[in-house]
């Protein structure tokens, strides 16, 4: 089996590509929101005793209302979707996987340890075709939304064939609602997961979801047995996905980070091309040499081995980060002596 595909995050990996950096790193290559959930104190208890499987119930039944699910009876929390990903997988029997990509690396590895040959497929229509069918929406490098009527077409296709679609939601809480399919689980033929950390800024948490029916989430739920999700997770993901106001507050300020990054690109002439207001994407020759100028200033963005010119590119955390982003920029775009950089479409 291939080994984990490289992820964004590893600031040991950035270290050796630019030992001479300047430190601290500001890692932008993420996506995962720099200001997180505020910290809270933890009873002790959430560290000494087992988790309370009332606990567990009341994270389903918040998860629920919070992601439009039917019901807690919809809900499997897990430690991290990654944990998810093969069992959901190995709920149809080997067959086909096609995954619309490019997009995470981890589903079609997923779906390879679960028995399926796997393949990407590039247009929404080839995934008819699939025994599991994969979706990432809004996708992720590059923001594409794939609709909730062309989702749903896919599922009822998938359910009358005994298949799968499973739809990745990780960057949902800041994507369009409206194609939010957590709602239409019922109907069969349809797993969604969905990630706390990203948005949430909290990813060493390590708490993800998946979204179906029923049985399906019996089955996935035995599989992962009792005591899955650790206490002060439990905590941590009761209290953040009840704050209605904490989540829309964050809304509009991760809209207006998204602006702000998008201008100071366009400053040295590279206009985005997609992404979400966690992260941006764009497509440019000089890719490769902006990752370097940025990677050797402490500044570490996301590129990627399957194109060359493609660059995704997450917040700022902070003014200071800002800061040292714009001076990086200014000092590229000089280098290359250039007013406007070219952008691919």
């Amino acid at each position: 089996m291939d080994a984990v595909a490289d992820h964004g995050g590893s600031l040991a990996r950035a270290s050796a590509l630019f030992p001479h950096a300047p430190q601290p790193w500001i890692d932008l290559s993420t996506g995962i929101n720099p200001h997180s959930y505020p910290l809270f104190d933890l009873p002790a208890t959430a560290f000494s005793r087992l988790p309370e499987p009332v606990r567990t119930r009341e994270l389903a039944a918040v998860a629920a209302a919070a992601y439009g699910a039917p019901s807690a009876a919809n809900i499997v929390p897990a430690p991290g979707t990654q944990i998810l990903l093969p069992r959901v997988a190995s709920l149809v029997k080997p067959g086909r996987a096609l995954v619309l990509g490019p997009t995470y690396a981890e589903h079609a590895r997923a779906c390879a340890i679960a028995g399926h040959t796997v393949a990407e497929a590039r247009d929404f229509d080839a995934l008819f075709g699939a025994d599991i069918a994969v979706v990432v929406n809004p996708n992720n490098p590059d923001g594409r939304v794939a609709s909730r009527r062309d989702l749903l077409e896919l599922a009822d296709e998938m359910r009358c064939k005994g298949g799968l679609l499973v739809v990745d939601e990780a960057f949902m809480d800041v994507g369009p609602q409206d194609e939010c399919v957590d709602g239409d689980v019922e109907r069969g033929g349809l797993v969604v997961l969905r990630s706390f950390g990203k948005f949430f800024g909290l990813a060493g948490v390590r708490l993800g979801f998946a979204v179906a029916a029923e049985p399906l989430v019996a089955r996935l739920d035995a599989e992962l047995g009792p005591w899955a999700v650790a206490g002060p997770t439990l905590e941590y993901g009761i209290r953040a996905l009840a704050d209605e106001a904490w989540q829309q507050a964050m809304r509009n300020a991760l809209r207006e980070d998204a602006a702000r990054l998008n201008a100071l690109f366009a400053g040295v002439g590279v206009q985005m091309g997609g992404g979400t207001s966690l992260f941006r994407f764009v497509r440019l020759p000089d890719a490769a040499g902006l990752f370097a100028a940025l990677g050797e200033r402490g500044i570490l963005i996301r590129n990627f081995s399957w194109d060359g010119t493609a660059l995704r590119i997450g917040l700022p955390g902070s003014e200071a980060e800002w800061q040292r982003l714009e001076q990086a920029l200014a000092a590229w775009a000089a280098k290359r002596g250039a007013s406007a950089t070219e952008v691919l479409p």
